[in-house]
């Protein structure tokens, strides 16, 4: 798993014109003088389509804890959930837990 943050992989492929395949993109961010942890995150993307840089963000593998701020039961929910073929676990739509709702009010 790459040691990088979704924003910092979106960065990278900002000048990437979409659709684009994998090898496409990690050319865009080889260019754009991205980080090896970058580049690395890329090349573990299914080799597919992409329409746009949401679809990446959701396919690319970073530390799950990186930048989501999702408790312990929220990642638990996502582990559990299944999703879309190429769509990270850690990235799944995860609703707050009754109990954290409760508190955060």
């Amino acid at each position: 798993m790459a040691h990088t943050d979704v924003p910092e992989v979106l960065g990278a492929i900002k000048d990437a014109d979409f659709p684009a395949d994998k090898d496409t993109l990690v050319s865009a961010a080889q260019r754009a003088g991205a980080s090896e942890e970058v580049i690395k995150a890329l090349r573990g993307i299914p080799a597919e389509q992409y329409t746009n840089r949401e679809d990446v963000a959701r396919s690319v593998r970073v530390d799950p804890d990186a930048d989501l701020g999702h408790s312990r039961g929220q990642r638990a929910a996502q582990a559990r959930q299944g999703g879309k073929p190429g769509l990270s676990q850690h990235l799944r739509d995860a609703p707050k837990p009754p109990v954290q709702e409760e508190l955060d009010q």
